[in-house]
């Protein structure tokens, strides 16, 4: 019995030993799963889509009730995946928006080819055919970061698709930047460090494991390819939405932290001004994870931006993030 007892210790604490041992080579794995419970238990689904020859992932939730179709797209940022939205997705579809929020060629379970395109212009063609493909004929769209620099193109490009627009702590416009291109890619801890700080200021420490880090620099770097073409194509400026975003006519809702280190608010007020009919929402002690980090008062405007019936009027307000 007694070796029964040692064997039967021997074999958990060897179970433990590969369970940890793959955890720290596969930190996202814990946090992906914990996500799909969060997402499957809101009613939010997984599907594929074949768009330009690429099995294009996306999440769907359906809107409860038999009221009118709203289609609603989100477009996630640079480095990010659809799940991103997990925070807004089913507030949305509870206020009856059926929401699509897509995972861009070389992002999260899409595809990752070795010769795709992840320009800002390939990956607006993505997110415009992922629209044809689905036959969605006029969409709420919105867009995060990199993710609001393409569906401000979608919107610019393609009008007769967007009823109303939605962007968060987006790029886009010229600013000066105060980190280098390799920032997105980091390769030790002092550079995870100096990302994170970026992009969620005061906020991640209390959050990451120590633990999880080192797997979390490998998976930066498993994907440095795709994202410093992405970015790569945000420098070159020819892109830039300085001298068209006045050409928009749509409704636009600008949201933003007022803490963003990575892209500063003046840029989003700047989009305020280049846009006579748009609506902007600062979010105090919040930086450029807004829509994650502070969804409730990000949630509430956008509602009202949507539900709007003539649209809200230009104004400029501000929140504060919740404790």
């Amino acid at each position: 019995m007694r070796r029964g007892f040692i064997a039967t210790l021997l074999g958990v604490a060897a179970l433990v030993a590969v369970a940890c041992t793959y955890l720290y080579w596969n930190p996202m794995w814990l946090v992906d799963r914990s996500v799909n419970l969060y997402l499957r238990g809101k009613g939010i689904q997984h599907h594929y889509v074949m768009v330009d020859g690429y099995r294009i992932h996306y999440l769907e939730a359906k809107p409860a009730g038999n009221g009118p179709e709203k289609p609603v797209l989100l477009v996630h940022g640079l480095g990010a995946r659809a799940s991103d939205w997990a925070k807004m997705i089913p507030d949305l579809a509870k206020a009856g928006y059926h929401v699509y929020a897509l995972d861009l060629l070389g992002y999260g379970d899409s595809p990752k080819p070795k010769d795709g395109d992840y320009t800002l212009d390939g990956e607006e063609r993505i997110a415009t055919d992922f629209l044809r493909e689905l036959k969605l004929q006029k969409v709420d769209l919105g867009g995060w970061s990199m993710g609001g620099w393409v569906a401000m193109k979608m919107a610019l490009d393609h009008p007769e698709m967007v009823r109303r627009l939605m962007v968060y702590d987006t790029a886009g416009l010229y600013f000066v930047l105060d980190f280098p291109p390799s920032l997105f890619s980091p390769h030790d801890r002092a550079s995870f460090d100096a990302l994170m700080d970026k992009i969620e200021p005061s906020r991640w420490r209390t959050k990451i494991p120590s633990m999880m880090i080192p797997g979390m620099i490998r998976n930066f770097q498993k994907n440095q390819f795709i994202v410093q073409q992405s970015f790569g194509s945000m420098l070159h400026g020819r892109e830039l939405l300085d001298f068209r975003l006045g050409g928009l006519k749509m409704p636009m809702l600008i949201v933003w932290g007022t803490e963003d280190r990575l892209i500063p608010v003046e840029v989003g007020l700047r989009m305020h001004d280049l846009v006579p009919q748009s609506v902007f929402l600062g979010v105090r002690k919040c930086g450029h994870l807004t829509a994650a980090e502070c969804a409730p008062p990000v949630v509430e405007e956008t509602l009202k931006f949507l539900n709007a019936d003539p649209p809200l009027s230009r104004s400029t307000s501000y929140a504060d993030a919740p404790q």
